[in-house]
C-alpha cells in the first residue's frame, strides 16, 4: 500500500510515513467515515448493534488509528513542516467530531435503540456505550438549535486550534533556551555525568564549555547540584517565564497568557450553552465527583490534613539553609538545592549516589520480572531481525505473553529526551484491544492492543572514550512505573469492544488509580534490590542506604502534597467559578489560592499558568484534582497487597485480582464498582495519608 497511514494490518510503518501521507490520509479516511454515518442514518431497518453501532466504530477506529500515528510523530519528533501539516488537519477532525456529535438523525437512531429488545440482550459494556454515547450527544450539542449548533461547531475548532498552539509555544520556548557556560569554577557541585552531557551538547554545537537546557535532566541537576546561586537564579528564571511575556525573543511571539484567556472564554461559553453554569460543571459529567463543590471541599479536607507537615517541612529547611548555608532568605531557586543538602545530612545519602545503582538495562528487567510474577506473564524485547519500524533509533519494542504463551499486547518505549519532542512523559495508545469479526490479527479474532510509553529521561554517556548506560534517579524509576502502570492498563485490558477497552471509557478521576499504584512498588526492597545494579562495581543496592531513602521517603511530603493541591485548586476554580471578562486576571486567581494554601509562594515573575499544558493543552481541565482523587484509590488498593503480604507484598493472587477486576475491566463499568470487587469495600483516605507519612486521625 502506498500509503503508510492507510495500512492498517499490522504495525505503525513509521520508517515511511512522509509528510505528505498525512493530509490525503486524514481527508480520505474522513470521507470514508462520513459515507459509513450517511448509510447507517438513513438505513430503514431497526438500529442494531451490527448493522448500526460496529459500521461506525470500524470506521473511526481507522481514522483515530492513522491520526494516533500523526499526533504521536509531532509529540516526538516535532518539526515545522509536521507541526504545520498537523495544525492544518485539527481543524478538519474537530469539524468532523461535531458533526457526529451534533447528529440528531444518530442521536435518535441511538435512543432507538436504547429503548429495544436488543438493547435488553446486549451484554453490559456494549450497554455501558450505547449510555455513554448518548451523554455524549448531549455534551456535544446535538440538542442545541442550529444557530446555536453552528457555533458550538465554530468554538471546538478555535479550542483544538488554541491548545495546540499553547504546546508549540511551550516546546519552541523550551528548545530556544541554551545557556553555554565557558568558567568552569560556576559548574562546582554539578555531578560529573551531567557535565559531560552538557559537554557534549556543546560539542555538537560546535561550542566550547557546557551547554545547558531547560530539558529536566540538565535543568534539574542545576537546580539540586550547583554551588553557584546566580547560576541557579538564571536558570529557574528561565524556565518558569517559558512562554509568557518575558520570553519573545528574535521577533517570535510565545506568550500563552492571550491563549489561555482565549480558551477560557470559548469554554465557558461551550458550558452556557450545554445550559451548564461553567465549564467544570461539563467536565464532571464524564467523572466520578459529582460537583465543583465536592472536588473543593476533597481538595481542601486534603490541604487541612498537609499543612502542618508542609509549614514543618519549610520551617526545617529555612532554619538549614540559614545555619548551614549562610542563606538568611530562600528564595525560589535555593529550594531544591537545600532541600538536597540538608537530605543528604539528615539521611546520609545523596539522590546523584542512589542514581548510580540504577542503569537502564537492569531497572527494565527488575520492573518486568516484577508485572511478570505479579500477573504471570512474559515481557520480551522484540530482536533486531523483525524489523520493527520505530520513529527513532532510541526507541526499543516489546512484546507481552500470558502464561499460556499467547501474544496479548506490545509497546514500544522512547526513553531519552531530545530537541523536538515534547517535555514530560505519558503513555498513549497505538492499537486498541478488541474483537473483530473474521479478524486477520490473529485465530481468536482479537486484535492485540499497542501502547507508547515515552520519558524524557538522560541518554547513555561518553566518559573518558567508554559508553556508560542510561542511569535513572529514584525519581525517574517511579515516573517509568507510573507509566508502565498505564500502559499494563492498556495492554492488560480484557474487554472486547473499543469504546470500553484499556483506559477508553475509564472516568478520568480514575484513570491515574493503576499508574499510581505500580509506584508503590518502587518502596518495596524486594523489588529495589533486585533491578539495582551499580554501573562501576556492578553491586546491588546496599539495604542500608535503601533504608536511608526509605526514611527519606515523606521528605517535603507536606510541601509536596500543598503544591499539587495549589495546582489542583487553581484549575477547578478556574472553571468552576472564575469570570474570564471580569475584573481579576488567572495570575491574580493564582496569587490568592496561593495565599490560601501554599506555604512558598514564588516570585512575582513566575508565570507557571502559561507551562500548565495539562489543562491548556491536555485532557485534564477541571480535572487536575484527578491526581489526588485516583490516588486515594491507589493507596487503598496497593493497601491491600500490604494487609496480604508475607515474605513480600509482591502476590501473585492479589495481583490476578487486580488485573481481573481492575485491568482488565477497562471503561466496561463504572470505576467505584470495580474499586469495590476489588477491595471489598469503598475506598478510605487513610492509606493515602499514611503513605505520606501523615496521622490519619
Amino acid at each position: 500500500m502506498s500509503n503508510p497511514l492507510l495500512d492498517f494490518s499490522g504495525l505503525p510503518r513509521f520508517a515511511e510515513i512522509r509528510n505528505e501521507h498525512i493530509t490525503p490520509a486524514i481527508e480520505l479516511l474522513l470521507q470514508e467515515n462520513r459515507a459509513v454515518i450517511a448509510e447507517v442514518r438513513t438505513g430503514l431497518e431497526a438500529p442494531t448493534w451490527n448493522n448500526f453501532v460496529q459500521p461506525m466504530v470500524d470506521a473511526s477506529e481507522r481514522l483515530m488509528r492513522a491520526w494516533g500515528q500523526v499526533a504521536h510523530l509531532n509529540a516526538v519528533m516535532n518539526n515545522p513542516q509536521l507541526r504545520e501539516i498537523y495544525t492544518a488537519n485539527l481543524p478538519l477532525l474537530a469539524q468532523f467530531s461535531t458533526e457526529v456529535a451534533q447528529d440528531l438523525q444518530l442521536f435518535e437512531k441511538y435512543k432507538q435503540l436504547q429503548a429495544s429488545q436488543e438493547y435488553v440482550r446486549l451484554p453490559a459494556e456494549r450497554k455501558r456505550i450505547i449510555d455513554n454515547t448518548l451523554r455524549d450527544f448531549r455534551l456535544g450539542g446535538a440538542e442545541l438549535p442550529t444557530d446555536k449548533k453552528q457555533r458550538f461547531m465554530q468554538i471546538q475548532e478555535a479550542l483544538s486550534k488554541l491548545t495546540s498552539k499553547f504546546d508549540d509555544n511551550f516546546l519552541d520556548a523550551t528548545n530556544a533556551y541554551a545557556l553555554v557556560i565557558d568558567d568552569v569554577k560556576m559548574l562546582a557541585g554539578i555531578p560529573e555525568d551531567v557535565l559531560q552531557a552538557a559537554k557534549a551538547s556543546a560539542e555538537t554545537d560546535s561550542k566550547a564549555g557546557w551547554k545547558f537546557t531547560l530539558q529536566m535532566p540538565s535543568y534539574l541537576p542545576v537546580q539540586q547540584y550547583a554551588h553557584n546561586r546566580d547560576l541557579r537564579e538564571q536558570m529557574y528564571r528561565a524556565n518558569v517565564t517559558r512562554a509568557s511575556e518575558f520570553d519573545n525573543h528574535a521577533g517570535q511571539d510565545r506568550d500563552n497568557m492571550p491563549i489561555i484567556n482565549e480558551i477560557l472564554k470559548l469554554r465557558q461559553e461551550e458550558a452556557e450553552l450545554l445550559g451548564y453554569r461553567n465549564f467544570a460543571e461539563v467536565s464532571l459529567v464524564t467523572k466520578m465527583a459529582s460537583s465543583p463543590q465536592q472536588v473543593l471541599e476533597f481538595l481542601r479536607r486534603l490541604a487541612k490534613k498537609a499543612r502542618p507537615y508542609a509549614e514543618r517541612d519549610l520551617q526545617e529547611l529555612q532554619q538549614y539553609a540559614a545555619e548551614k548555608l549562610g542563606l538568611t532568605t530562600l528564595e525560589a531557586w535555593d529550594i531544591e538545592y537545600v532541600s538536597e543538602k540538608l537530605r543528604e545530612e539528615r539521611y546520609a545519602f545523596s539522590k546523584q549516589v542512589v542514581k548510580q545503582y540504577f542503569p537502564e538495562h537492569k531497572v527494565l528487567d527488575g520492573m518486568f520480572r516484577l508485572v511478570e510474577k505479579l500477573y504471570g506473564l512474559r515481557i520480551q524485547q522484540a530482536d533486531s531481525s523483525r524489523q520493527i519500524q520505530c520513529w527513532h533509533p532510541d526507541v526499543k519494542f516489546f512484546d507481552i505473553f500470558d502464561a499460556t504463551g499467547q501474544l496479548i499486547g506490545q509497546f514500544y518505549l522512547d526513553l531519552y529526551a531530545r530537541a523536538n519532542k515534547r517535555s514530560g512523559a505519558w503513555m498513549d495508545d497505538a492499537i486498541t484491544r478488541r474483537r473483530v469479526a473474521n479478524s486477520q490479527a490473529s485465530v481468536s479474532g482479537i486484535q492485540k492492543p499497542v501502547a507508547y510509553l515515552t520519558c524524557n529521561f538522560s541518554g547513555p554517556v561518553n566518559i573518558n572514550g567508554q559508553q556508560r548506560p542510561a542511569l535513572f534517579t529514584h525519581d525517574e524509576v517511579i515516573v517509568l512505573f507510573h507509566e508502565f502502570g498505564h500502559g499494563l492498563h492498556h495492554l492488560l485490558t480484557k474487554a472486547d469492544d473499543i469504546d470500553v477497552s484499556g483506559m477508553h471509557g475509564v472516568e478520568w478521576d480514575a484513570v491515574e488509580l493503576p499508574s499510581q499504584f505500580m509506584e508503590n512498588f518502587c518502596w518495596e526492597w524486594d523489588v529495589v534490590s533486585g533491578m539495582s545494579q551499580h554501573v562501576e562495581t556492578g553491586a546491588s543496592l546496599p539495604r542500608e542506604l535503601f533504608d536511608k531513602m526509605l526514611r527519606a521517603k515523606n521528605f517535603r511530603s507536606g510541601m509536596l502534597m500543598l503544591r499539587q493541591i495549589e495546582f489542583a485548586l487553581f484549575d477547578m476554580h478556574l472553571h468552576h467559578d472564575f469570570k474570564p471578562d471580569g475584573d481579576k486576571t488567572v495570575l491574580q486567581l493564582l496569587d490568592e489560592i496561593r495565599k490560601e494554601v501554599a506555604v512558598i509562594i514564588p516570585p512575582a515573575f513566575n508565570r507557571f499558568p502559561n507551562s500548565f499544558g495539562h489543562i491548556f493543552a491536555g485532557g485534564y481541565a477541571a480535572g487536575y484534582y484527578s491526581y489526588k482523587w485516583a490516588e486515594v484509590l491507589s493507596a487503598d488498593a496497593y493497601s491491600m497487597f500490604e494487609e496480604n503480604a508475607q515474605d513480600t507484598v509482591v502476590n501473585p493472587a492479589i495481583g490476578s485480582r487486580f488485573w481481573e477486576q481492575i485491568l482488565a475491566v477497562g471503561g466496561s463499568r463504572p470505576a467505584l464498582e470495580s474499586f469495590v470487587a476489588f477491595r471489598g469495600r469503598e475506598p478510605e483516605l487513610d492509606a493515602l495519608l499514611r503513605h505520606n507519612g501523615m496521622e490519619t486521625a
